[in-house]
């Protein structure tokens, strides 16, 4: 049986995510302590280990309060140990994890910031991306360039189809206008925000085939043309896209 997933919306518009089964429960980022607290609480669940997926405080910030109140083991990228929480368990992008039982692919999607992991879980078809890709987006370029988005994209994109991807924020308003300027005749995209307006339909998380149909950032073969790059490399239409998104 898959895991049991449920989201936590913290801070203005903050996801965190929870991850049960019959060997505990993991929380994968730590924006604010008193929501995921509570949803702890409601479902009468302990807080066994906290991933990491990099160093921002809206991701972090709330692992000392949760730590202290629940004991659970902290766990982030030892490449990026120096500016996150203490860690009880480092891991490296291709080693293997094991999280509640079930295997653990940790992949490298630096972009956002240097050392950002994204956690991939086969078998629950699930990956938590938080501010690589993103619902419709993908995370401004703090630390890395283009190319190196770009190829942790591809990472991700290489996924199956049918992965939730479950991404770090609700950014869907600002992304998806971003998403309809680029490509307005893309009836995915048009359905998927009608469905987001009607609240019929959460932000995050989607499939990765969703994300395949009306995430811009995903989109740089079908969008060559129309951003007159018909000569361009895939890394370079999507620095085009990324520069045209900052300045939207």
């Amino acid at each position: 049986m898959p895991l049991e997933l449920v989201t936590v919306r913290c801070l203005q518009d903050n996801y965190a995510y929870l991850l049960h089964g019959e060997a505990g429960t993991a929380l994968i980022d730590a924006p604010e302590a008193a929501p995921i607290l509570q949803a702890l609480r409601d479902r009468d669940w302990s807080l066994d280990a906290i991933l990491l997926t990099h160093h921002h405080a809206d991701h972090i910030q709330a692992v000392p309060e949760l730590v202290a109140a629940t004991g659970a083991k902290v766990i982030g990228a030892a490449a990026d140990a120096r500016r996150l929480p203490p860690l009880d368990i480092s891991v490296t992008p291709g080693e293997p994890l094991d999280l509640l039982g079930e295997p653990v692919e940790v992949i490298e999607v630096s972009g956002h910031t240097i050392g950002h992991i994204a956690f991939h879980l086969p078998q629950s078809a699930m990956a938590f991306t938080a501010d690589s890709l993103m619902a419709m987006g993908c995370g401004r370029l703090f630390e890395g360039d283009p190319a190196m988005m770009w190829d942790s994209l591809s990472r991700l994109n290489s996924l199956p189809p049918q992965t939730l991807i479950c991404s770090g924020h609700d950014y869907c308003a600002g992304n998806g206008a971003f998403a309809l300027s680029v490509e307005p005749d893309n009836v995915a995209l048009q359905e998927r925000l009608a469905a987001v307006d009607a609240a019929r339909l959460p932000c995050a998380p989607a499939t990765l085939q969703v994300e395949r149909e009306t995430n811009p950032f995903l989109r740089v073969t079908e969008l060559r043309d129309r951003l007159g790059l018909p000569e361009a490399d895939d890394a370079q239409v999507f620095a085009q896209l990324r520069q045209m998104k900052d300045a939207f």
